[in-house]
Protein backbone atom coordinates (compact mmCIF):
# COMPACT_ATOMS: atom_id res chain seq x y z
CA UNK A 1 0.00 0.00 0.00
CA UNK A 2 1.06 3.49 -0.95
CA UNK A 3 0.55 6.00 1.90
CA UNK A 4 0.04 9.57 1.18
CA UNK A 5 1.68 9.60 -2.33
CA UNK A 6 1.63 13.65 -3.91
CA UNK A 7 1.65 13.26 -7.34
CA UNK A 8 4.30 15.74 -9.50
CA UNK A 9 3.97 14.98 -12.41
CA UNK A 10 2.23 18.14 -13.88
CA UNK A 11 4.03 20.65 -10.64
CA UNK A 12 6.53 21.99 -13.50
CA UNK A 13 3.62 22.95 -15.72
CA UNK A 14 2.19 24.44 -12.87
CA UNK A 15 5.29 26.74 -12.00
CA UNK A 16 5.98 27.85 -15.52
CA UNK A 17 2.53 28.73 -16.06
CA UNK A 18 2.61 30.67 -12.32
CA UNK A 19 5.75 32.37 -13.78
CA UNK A 20 4.42 33.82 -17.27
CA UNK A 21 1.25 34.89 -15.99
CA UNK A 22 3.42 36.78 -13.42
CA UNK A 23 5.74 38.02 -16.08
CA UNK A 24 2.83 39.29 -18.26
CA UNK A 25 0.98 41.10 -15.58
CA UNK A 26 3.58 42.58 -13.71
CA UNK A 27 4.09 46.17 -14.56
CA UNK A 28 7.21 48.50 -14.36
CA UNK A 29 6.96 52.31 -13.20
CA UNK A 30 8.89 54.49 -15.23
CA UNK A 31 11.08 57.00 -13.51
CA UNK A 32 9.08 60.44 -15.12
CA UNK A 33 12.10 63.12 -14.22
CA UNK A 34 11.72 66.69 -14.78
CA UNK A 35 8.99 67.82 -17.25
CA UNK A 36 11.09 70.44 -19.05
CA UNK A 37 10.26 71.06 -22.77
CA UNK A 38 13.74 72.04 -24.69
CA UNK A 39 13.96 74.21 -27.00
CA UNK A 40 14.27 72.51 -30.74
CA UNK A 41 17.79 72.97 -32.17
CA UNK A 42 18.29 76.06 -34.22
CA UNK A 43 20.36 79.29 -34.19
CA UNK A 44 21.83 81.00 -30.93
CA UNK A 45 20.10 84.19 -30.23
CA UNK A 46 21.57 87.05 -28.16
CA UNK A 47 19.59 87.98 -25.46
CA UNK A 48 20.10 91.49 -23.74
CA UNK A 49 21.59 91.44 -19.98
CA UNK A 50 18.77 93.25 -18.94
CA UNK A 51 16.53 90.54 -19.77
CA UNK A 52 18.89 87.85 -18.07
CA UNK A 53 18.26 87.25 -14.41
CA UNK A 54 20.93 84.95 -12.88
CA UNK A 55 20.10 82.28 -10.06
CA UNK A 56 22.97 80.72 -8.95
CA UNK A 57 22.62 77.48 -5.97
CA UNK A 58 26.56 76.76 -4.42
CA UNK A 59 27.30 73.19 -2.65
CA UNK A 60 26.05 73.83 0.26
CA UNK A 61 22.64 74.80 -1.16
CA UNK A 62 22.95 78.66 -0.78
CA UNK A 63 21.00 80.44 -3.50
CA UNK A 64 21.99 83.75 -5.00
CA UNK A 65 19.49 85.38 -7.04
CA UNK A 66 20.92 88.58 -9.06
CA UNK A 67 23.89 87.88 -6.79
CA UNK A 68 21.47 88.96 -3.83
CA UNK A 69 21.21 85.87 -1.01
CA UNK A 70 17.55 84.57 -1.06
CA UNK A 71 15.58 81.95 0.76
CA UNK A 72 13.76 78.98 -1.32
CA UNK A 73 10.59 80.05 -0.19
CA UNK A 74 11.12 83.41 -1.29
CA UNK A 75 12.05 82.75 -4.63
CA UNK A 76 8.81 82.56 -5.88
CA UNK A 77 7.43 86.00 -4.65
CA UNK A 78 10.78 87.74 -5.95
CA UNK A 79 10.68 86.43 -9.63
CA UNK A 80 6.80 86.72 -9.73
CA UNK A 81 7.90 90.48 -9.34
CA UNK A 82 10.43 90.76 -11.04
CA UNK A 83 8.18 89.45 -13.98
CA UNK A 84 5.92 91.84 -13.78
CA UNK A 85 8.47 94.20 -14.51
CA UNK A 86 10.00 92.52 -17.35
CA UNK A 87 7.65 90.33 -18.97
CA UNK A 88 10.86 88.71 -21.44
CA UNK A 89 12.45 87.97 -18.27
CA UNK A 90 14.74 84.85 -18.80
CA UNK A 91 15.42 83.35 -15.03
CA UNK A 92 19.53 81.64 -15.93
CA UNK A 93 19.71 78.47 -13.08
CA UNK A 94 23.51 77.87 -12.41
CA UNK A 95 23.97 74.94 -9.99
CA UNK A 96 27.79 73.89 -8.72
CA UNK A 97 28.22 70.04 -9.60
CA UNK A 98 28.02 68.88 -5.88
CA UNK A 99 24.65 70.77 -5.54
CA UNK A 100 22.36 68.45 -3.66
CA UNK A 101 19.05 67.35 -5.87
CA UNK A 102 16.43 68.38 -3.60
CA UNK A 103 17.72 71.67 -3.98
CA UNK A 104 17.57 72.12 -7.41
CA UNK A 105 14.03 70.69 -7.88
CA UNK A 106 13.04 73.14 -4.71
CA UNK A 107 13.93 75.90 -6.63
CA UNK A 108 12.59 75.02 -9.79
CA UNK A 109 9.45 74.23 -8.14
CA UNK A 110 9.69 77.85 -7.15
CA UNK A 111 10.30 78.89 -10.32
CA UNK A 112 7.27 77.16 -11.74
CA UNK A 113 4.69 78.52 -8.91
CA UNK A 114 5.84 81.93 -10.30
CA UNK A 115 4.77 81.07 -13.63
CA UNK A 116 8.46 81.67 -15.21
CA UNK A 117 8.18 80.25 -18.28
CA UNK A 118 11.79 81.13 -19.58
CA UNK A 119 13.77 79.15 -17.97
CA UNK A 120 17.76 78.44 -18.24
CA UNK A 121 20.05 76.10 -17.51
CA UNK A 122 23.31 76.71 -17.64
CA UNK A 123 25.61 74.52 -17.43
CA UNK A 124 27.01 73.59 -14.04
CA UNK A 125 30.23 75.61 -12.56
CA UNK A 126 33.58 73.82 -11.82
Amino acid sequence: MHAGVIPTASMADIAFLLLIFFLVTTTIDMDKGLGIILPPPGAEVEVSKKNISNLLINAQGKILLDNEPVQTRDIKRIVESKIAANDKLIISVKTHPRTKYQVYIDVLDQLKQAKATRISIAEPSQ
